[in-house]
């Protein structure tokens, strides 16, 4: 059985709060004791530097969030467990596909266009406070993912489209320079939580609105008895819907306790006994980790030691795979044979390619470009890739012809694009057309 490898990163920005355990590390320690994965996890230092400017901040946070990993099981024997900034191959790599990766995929970058629409909100010039690190930020993430092949990324929907950039830039390189880099996929836990905060909003530390993981046991209580509530009484019956102590208790609770929970919000339990209940159900989880995470952070020696090492074993991957990348782009000793950037095999006539992927607003949207990358055709929002994939069939059923019949449905059309629907839907001679590309949207939906 081949091994899957599975790269996992967190940035160090902040303190690990009860959100960060549910939806992210404790799904992925459970993830990484599955037998036939390969586990990568990562401290994404480099990244913090494009959030803050405070260098106690991130060392601070490192400290905090490596403690936290290994309190709550993971195994540094068992998986590779690094400080991105231990790897300098990374930061070389992101350089190598700097040079590959097209402006106009940056552009299109969530957290830019954010940026710029704040800009323009404030009247301010479009890249106002824009430092390159932000504009940049996805290569880096490229790199992270590539520089170790991984095959899946687990990540939420809001980061899906990191992971085509970085497909894109897999590709990219593959074709000028032969096949190095497997192309990853994003693996989008569907049923992971999501805790809403004190204020019943997303938790989050842009809202104020966390419960540290590790807080000492009775400011715990306190933060979670200042979690928001309705006027009802003891007595009265409560919803679960739209309860915000509800979901958290749900999320660390077991199906019977869940019920059992469910019914006593049925049968009107005072909210103060409701918030108690939950204070002693996470701590029943969280409670005996506290010590390790504690000891951890009283000796930052000892978790050290333990991401250098992590380092060594990331390294061992990490410098023979750069030194074979340098070599092919023609950074290699002058005495080494003269050899074309692209093998034989990837003379083939290019053509036209469909792009489909998902926005943040949640909507299904597809690109029909050139063999150089140019825009010939950008579609209207869907709300299922199916639905996309259709339009896309028809299209390339259809051809020119195609325009006219889905003209409501299509945003953007270049005066190439008919040329290019037409070559699409001739029949094809050349087996190695990459009008048929795997479909960037299977990784953005996976199928049941």
């Amino acid at each position: 059985m081949s091994t899957l490898r599975v790269l996992t990163g967190i940035t160090t920005t902040g303190t690990p709060h009860l959100g960060n355990y549910v939806g992210a590390i404790r799904p992925a320690i459970r993830a990484s004791q599955a037998a036939g994965t390969d586990s990568f996890y990562f401290l994404a230092d480099y990244h913090a530097l494009i959030k803050t400017d405070d260098p106690a901040r991130i060392q601070r946070s490192t400290l905090e969030i490596a403690a936290t990993w290994l309190a709550g099981g993971l195994d540094p024997e068992r998986v590779t467990f690094y400080r991105q900034s231990d790897i300098p191959e990374i930061p070389e790599l992101t350089w190598f596909l700097t040079c590959v990766t097209g402006k106009g995929i940056l552009n299109r970058a969530h957290a830019y266009k954010a940026a710029m629409d704040r800009n323009a909100a404030a009247g301010a010039e479009p890249d106002n406070d824009v430092t390159a690190g932000l504009f940049m930020y996805p290569v880096l993430m490229g790199a992270d993912i590539l520089m170790f092949n991984a095959h899946k990324v687990p990540v939420g929907r809001d980061q899906v489209q990191h992971i085509e950039m970085a497909r894109d830039m897999a590709q990219r390189f593959n074709h000028a320079y032969g096949e190095h880099f497997v192309l990853p996929e994003a693996a989008v836990e569907e049923d992971v939580a999501l805790l809403p905060g004190l204020d019943g909003r997303k938790m989050s530390k842009s809202y104020d609105n966390t419960i540290p993981l590790f807080a000492p046991r009775e400011q715990m209580r306190k933060l979670i008895a200042g979690i928001v509530t309705d006027s009802r009484g003891p007595g009265e019956p409560k919803d679960t819907e739209g309860s915000a102590l509800f979901q958290i208790y749900q999320a660390f609770a077991e199906p019977q306790e869940t019920a059992d929970f469910r019914r006593a919000f049925e049968s009107g339990i005072s909210w103060a006994d409701a918030k108690q209940a939950l204070f002693e159900r996470i701590d029943r989880e969280v409670g005996p980790m506290r010590a390790t995470y504690q000891r951890y952070v009283d000796d930052p020696a000892s978790v050290e030691r333990v991401l250098l090492a992590g380092a060594q074993k990331a390294r061992h991957l990490a410098r023979p795979f750069i030194a074979t990348l340098r070599h092919a782009v023609g950074l290699r000793p002058l005495e080494s044979p003269a050899r074309a950037a692209k093998p034989a095999k990837a003379a083939k006539v290019a053509q036209p390619a469909f792009k489909q992927y998902r926005e943040a607003d949640g909507l299904f949207y597809f690109k029909l470009v050139d063999a150089g990358g140019a825009l010939l055709l950008q579609s209207q929002g869907f709300a299922s890739p199916k639905d996309a994939g259709q339009a896309i069939a028809q299209l390339t059923r259809d051809g020119a012809a195609g325009l006219t019949a889905l003209a409501a449905q299509l945003a953007t059309t270049a005066p190439g694009a008919a040329a290019a629907l037409a070559q699409l839907a001739a029949p094809k001679a050349d087996n190695g057309s990459v009008a048929g590309e795997e479909d960037p949207g299977a990784a953005v939906e996976p199928q049941a």
